[in-house]
């Protein structure tokens, strides 16, 4: 295979001469360069380009860890960040990990072997310890927000966004309020859970493990929602959705069952998808395309730590 010796050999330059050339450097005689594009064509010669990034100390690469990426929410705040990687000349490891931890651990070594510069977890399943003992070979960014100071963030306070939702249901008149998340021991949730508990305990509302439904993501997990609900003596009056694709299914569902929302089934769903829009669904709105871009800057800062965190605003609509 040619190297860049053999070109220069060809061309009677320096190795230094032909770098100039490649890297279109213009302080180069007409001469010179041509004698090296010449030799370039009689080798074939093609650059290294991932040697030449090493060489710098930089891949212009970023790792994005996502559990699913044919999910809107994900997909989304995905885009934000490749739209932010297109401007600054930098492309995207994606590695889906279905809350694997090996697989996010592969993530992890990637950045320890310097095969990505960044890494931006959208939604993780590592312990604190594990991020921690990375954080040494390159910025790891978070979509939540952390307990360190070691790792970057841009969150959303899901605590104030689920209360928010609580409290806009009870001024409308609902106190017997469910809600539906996909995993139970995530973060996220767990801030919503602490939110319902303080919710219910401020406004004397027994609390009833029945209410709460794990384990519901997409479209589809709607209809199981409302069979769930059919089977229960007392069922809530009120269910806040963590997805607006949950939340549709359960609309569309109850619409073909005769059932009337919000008669029968108020809801609140979250992220303000299309799908909620054309629906008319009562939704708590989290920029994720804003929060896609801050993520991968944070990514690319090397130098400095740094939290955001993200307003979510309430959009009404038909449902509650």
């Amino acid at each position: 295979m040619t190297n860049i010796k053999d070109v220069a050999k060809l061309a009677n330059v320096s190795v230094t001469t032909v770098s100039r050339v490649l890297n279109k450097h213009p302080y180069v005689s007409e001469e010179k360069r041509e004698a090296v594009l010449d030799a370039v064509k009689k080798t074939n010669y093609h650059i290294n380009r991932n040697a030449v990034n090493l060489s710098k100390g930089k891949t212009f690469l970023i790792g994005v860890v996502l559990p699913y990426s044919d999910h809107p929410y994900f997909g989304t705040l995905l885009k934000g960040i490749a739209n932010a990687a297109l401007e600054h000349n930098y492309k995207l490891v994606l590695i889906q990990t279905n809350y694997q931890k090996d697989k996010e651990k592969e993530a992890f070594i990637m950045l320890e072997q310097k095969q990505i510069d960044g890494l931006i977890i959208c939604s993780r399943v590592s312990e604190w310890e594990v991020i921690e003992e990375y954080v040494i070979y390159g910025p790891i960014v978070l979509a939540e927000k952390n307990i360190t100071e070691q790792v970057s963030s841009t969150y959303i306070d899901h605590y104030q966004a689920f209360y928010q939702a609580l409290n806009h249901l009870y001024t409308n008149g609902y106190q017997s309020i469910g809600y539906c998340i996909n995993r139970k021991n995530g973060v996220s949730s767990q801030q919503r859970e602490r939110a319902y508990h303080d919710f219910l305990k401020e406004k004397q509302i027994p609390f009833d493990q029945n209410y709460i439904f794990d384990g519901y993501l997409n479209f589809e997990d709607g209809e199981r929602v409302v069979q769930q609900l059919k089977q229960m003596k007392k069922p809530p009056a009120a269910l806040i959705v963590t997805s607006d694709q949950v939340a549709a299914g359960i609309v569309t569902c109850c619409h073909n069952l005769g059932l009337q929302v919000p008669k029968d089934l108020a809801i609140i769903g979250f992220d303000n998808q299309p799908i909620a829009k054309y629906m008319g669904i009562t939704t708590m709105e989290i920029p994720l395309s804003e929060m896609g871009e801050n993520l991968f800057l944070q990514a690319i800062t090397r130098e400095k730590v740094s939290q955001k965190r993200v307003n979510v605003q309430l959009i009404e609509r038909q449902t509650v």
